[in-house]
């Protein structure tokens, strides 16, 4: 391992040093199939390193429920102790020394890694063991209901900068990071685990969920960070600090993936645009609405949001159960010269898939699921 780390370093310096000024602007020409065994020996050497890593620091979450579950480690640091001197100075006069041995030093856990690992997962039971682990690990809050962005850095060294220097639960240390979160519940909705990813929705994880008193601002406003049950003020737990758009991506994303499903518009198998909806959502979600103008019964469990911003959308639940991926039975498009389309089947062919797609065309859309 030392020789690897010398090889490394010694590379890496060697580089560095040659580009300090200004790289030379030579330039080379190549053809894709000469950087495939590069390209190849690169990816090998990360995924050995992330195996690598999970060995050497693996995270254990364990109940009395379930086995041990690994959690991959996020941050490692290495201590040197032993050396040799070299015989040379820095322009200071102090002693220049190279490295014999090296102490592997496991930091904390982080939310950090699980949720990356959680994102590059091969397969839905994979991310679900990983969420699983997080559900019993020190990094779920029992108390909110949350995830904290670390555990406990209690006898960790300020070698790790800022985040020690804030009180557990507060900012950067132990607090509860929306954007991080709403990454790992992003996951969740991306490998089709609906339930439980709905049973962090409705158990006040995330907005417009939580509770209003408690996170003390409007639920449609976002924060920076939620104040852990670590901080020192129960007072203070649960609290929204410092207003921002914090995890706007990703719940934009969850929420296209709610509404919308995950591809709405694909080519088939000869080439063709169409379109399709595939919601995944709850049945009660649908509001019961009477007297709709439609050709439909008179009493309907629906379920309306805007596509585009202008095109309105409106689920029809006829088969009275959660929508999760359920394919519709038939679309009614209705444009805005006022001729009314009716499609029969699961999919939107590709002229009036490429009308709605340009958006102008369309005014509504009714999806009925029989």
């Amino acid at each position: 391992h030392m020789k690897y780390w010398n090889d490394v370093s010694e590379a890496r310096e060697a580089y560095r040093e040659s580009v300090k000024i200004t790289f030379s602007g030579a330039t080379v020409d190549l053809l894709p199939w000469m950087l495939v065994p590069t390209l190849q020996s690169w990816t090998n050497h990360t995924l050995a390193g992330i195996d690598r890593s999970m060995v050497l620091g693996i995270h254990e979450s364990k109940s009395e429920e379930s086995n041990a579950t690994a959690l991959p480690p996020t941050y490692f640091s290495y201590h040197i102790f032993d050396w040799s001197l070299t015989g040379q100075e820095t322009t200071n006069g102090l002693p220049y020394a190279a490295p014999k041995k090296l102490a592997l030093h496991r930091y904390p856990l982080f939310l950090e890694g699980p949720v990356r690992k959680m994102k590059t997962a091969a397969s839905s039971s994979q991310a679900k063991a990983i969420y699983a682990g997080l559900q019993v690990s020190e990094l779920r809050d029992q108390e909110l209901g949350m995830y904290k962005i670390s555990t406990s850095l209690r006898e960790q060294s300020e070698d790790l900068g800022k985040i020690m220097t804030y009180t557990p639960g507060w900012f950067d240390n132990e607090s509860v990071w929306l954007d991080l979160s709403y990454k790992l519940y992003l996951q969740l909705l991306k490998f089709d685990l609906f339930d439980e990813f709905y049973t962090e929705l409705t158990s006040g994880s995330m907005l417009p969920f939580m509770k209003p008193d408690q996170y003390g601002r409007p639920v449609m406003e976002s924060s920076t960070f939620i104040v852990s049950s670590s901080f020192q003020n129960p007072a203070e737990r649960g609290k929204g600090v410092l207003a921002r758009m914090s995890g706007a991506p990703e719940f934009l994303e969850m929420w296209g993936l709610m509404m919308i499903g995950p591809k709405p518009f694909y080519l088939d198998n000869t080439g063709q645009l169409r379109m399709q909806l595939l919601p995944a959502l709850p049945l009660w979600m649908f509001q019961e609405s009477r007297n709709l103008g439609t050709n439909s019964s008179a009493s309907e469990l629906i379920i309306t949001f805007n596509l585009f911003a202008q095109t309105n959308v409106t689920y029809y639940n006829r088969r009275g159960q959660d929508l999760m991926r359920i394919p519709p039975s038939s679309y009614e498009i209705g444009m805005q010269d006022g001729i009314i389309h009716t499609v029969q089947g699961s999919s939107i062919p590709t002229v009036l898939a490429d009308k709605i797609r340009r958006v102008v065309f369309v005014l509504y859309i009714n999806v009925f699921f029989d």
